[in-house]
Order: structure tokens, then sequence, then C-alpha cells
């Protein structure tokens, strides 16, 4: 078993490697009509060659090049009207000779688009009707018999990654673009979430004025269900922060602690952010901090407080 699977990944690597010394002016047109196209790039296939067309397609949307899959069958039978004459279509087939694919060209004429065809036989009809032609054979599938498409598509998924990856790179497209079409995923958290998207705000953030009591402080950091309190002086902005271990620690030592003054208790320097800086660069300087806490006071450039930013709100985010 483990024989069999060496040669069937062997026989596929061998078919990528092949496609090296294919790479010529043709793929650089493919590229360039790819960049000057104005509508879609519009892939199409059948069977295990559909397969491989949708993924292709799913990689040009991720990484700048608008792009969706036609099922040719489909097609015919009114689906071509999405297809428009700013488009270029990338029809893939190993025979170049599928019925449902050949089907359609007469109608991608009449529409006018440019059609780039990625087949196994560069003598075929679907080859014979492309403005370009990728050449994708392989010497033989993967599959014993010669018959299940195996190397051929893994073929053909190489050189739909290395035309859309070259196209991406032409078009300048950078980690903050690719973050904008996948704003769930852990590189679009990390590249576009905020300290102002994760912190708290409002009711859910304490403050209180440096001359009130300890237990108006407790108050607050109860009612806002938080963990800590923003100290402001009387033009609002940050004197220090109480959290509630500090209260704990204080009543230990002196339950009468709860009628002194705030600013006599807190900690005047306390760790803080200021400005809106990404989550990511927030969470790096939770991590490098001497000490291990739980929440910083989010300040404004006047140094008042906005919100209060907690390490488990910024875990629950996934950006990591």
């Amino acid at each position: 078993m483990i024989e069999t699977a060496r040669e069937v990944l062997h026989t596929e690597a061998q078919s990528i490697l092949r496609l090296i010394d294919r790479l010529d002016e043709r793929f650089v047109r493919a590229v360039q009509m790819i960049l000057a196209c104005k509508g879609r790039v519009v892939t199409t296939g059948m069977g295990k060659s559909g397969a491989i067309a949708r993924k292709v397609a799913a990689t040009f949307a991720s990484t700048g090049t608008p792009s969706f899959f036609l099922h040719p069958a489909e097609g015919v039978h009114g689906d071509l009207g999405m297809v428009t004459p700013e488009d270029v279509v990338l029809a893939l087939s190993t025979s170049g000779e599928t019925d449902e694919l050949l089907a359609i060209l007469p109608a991608l004429k009449r529409i006018g688009v440019r059609l780039i065809a990625m087949v196994g036989r560069t003598e075929s009809t679907l080859a014979q009707a492309a403005d370009v032609v990728l050449d994708v054979s392989v010497e033989r599938e993967a599959c014993p018999y010669n018959l299940a498409p195996t190397a051929s598509t893994t073929a053909m998924l190489a050189m739909g990654d290395a035309l859309a990856i070259t196209v991406m790179q032409e078009r300048r497209f950078t980690p903050e673009d690719f973050a904008v079409f996948h704003p769930a995923g852990t590189l679009g958290r990390r590249l576009l979430l905020r300290v102002h998207d994760v912190m708290r705000t409002g009711d859910s953030v304490a403050v209180v004025h440096q001359a009130k009591p300890l237990r108006e402080v407790l108050f607050a950091i109860t009612k806002a269900n938080a963990g800590a309190a923003c100290i402001v002086n009387d033009d609002g902005t940050l004197a220090g922060i109480i959290t509630d271990g500090d209260i704990r620690r204080h009543l230990l030592r002196d339950v009468a602690s709860l009628e002194r003054p705030a600013e006599e208790l807190m900690t005047r320097t306390p760790y803080v952010i200021q400005g809106n800086p990404l989550a990511i660069e927030a969470l790096h300087l939770f991590e490098s901090l001497p000490v291990k806490i739980g929440e910083m006071p989010v300040l404004d450039e006047q140094r008042k407080p906005v919100g209060m930013l907690m390490l488990k709100d910024l875990l629950r985010t996934g950006i990591v």
C-alpha cells in the first residue's frame, strides 16, 4: 500500500515538474490578457476538470481577480447570460474535445470574450478555438489503468495556481488586500481588527473621579461587570487605575479603606493603550509586559479613557 501511494505521488509530482519547462510567451499572454480584463475570469470545465476549474476561480477571486465558475452544461441552458464581452474565459479540458465545452464555443465567440484553453492536447478542437493555449498534458495518469483523472487534474490545478498567483503579483496585491477578502480568517482578523473593534465601551467601562471613595470604585466596577476602573482627574484624563484585585488587597489590610479617596490607592502609572492600533499589536503588548494583567485602559490623544481592552476579549477574536 505504501509503495502504491509513493508511486501516485511521484507520478503527480513529475506531472507538475514538467510544466516548468513549458512556461513561455503563451503563459505571459494569458497573464496579460487577465490583467487587461475589465470583467471577470470565467472558469469552466466538466467532471474532474470542472472541479479544478471551481477551485481556480476561488483562487482568482481571493487574490484580487473577480472570477466565477460556469458549468458548461448549464451554460447552454441560459447561464451564458452571466458572461459579458469584457470577461475572459478559462476553459479546462484534458482531451480538449469535451462535448459540453465545445457546445458553448459558438456562443462565446458571438459574445466576444477572449478564451484561454488549459488542455492536455494542443491540437484539440478547444485549443484551436482559443486565443491562448496552456499545455497541461501528462505522460500518464497516476491511476494504474491510466484512466482516472489524477496526474492530469493535478497539473491543471498547479497551472491554475501559477496563473492566479502570477496575476496577483503583477497586480501588487498586498496582505492587507488579501485580508479584505478574508475578513473571517485568522490573517484577515490580524490585518483588519483594531483595538476599537474589540474594546469595551459605554456602560461596560468603569470611570471614577479620583476624589471619590474606594466604595464608589467598587460599585462602578461591579456595575460595569469589569475587572478594573479608570480613575480620572478634573479634566477627564487618566490619573490611574484600580483593579478589583487591588480593592480586595486593600480591604484585607484595612476595611476602612472603602472610605479613602481613589487617588490614594490607585496605580498611578498603569499600562495603557493609546490610539487605535491593530488588535494583534495590543496582544503582543500584553504578552511583553513584565507582569501579567487582564485589562488595559484605551486612551485618546488627550489621554482620556475611551474604552477598556480585556485580554480575554482579545483572545476570543481568533487572531491567534
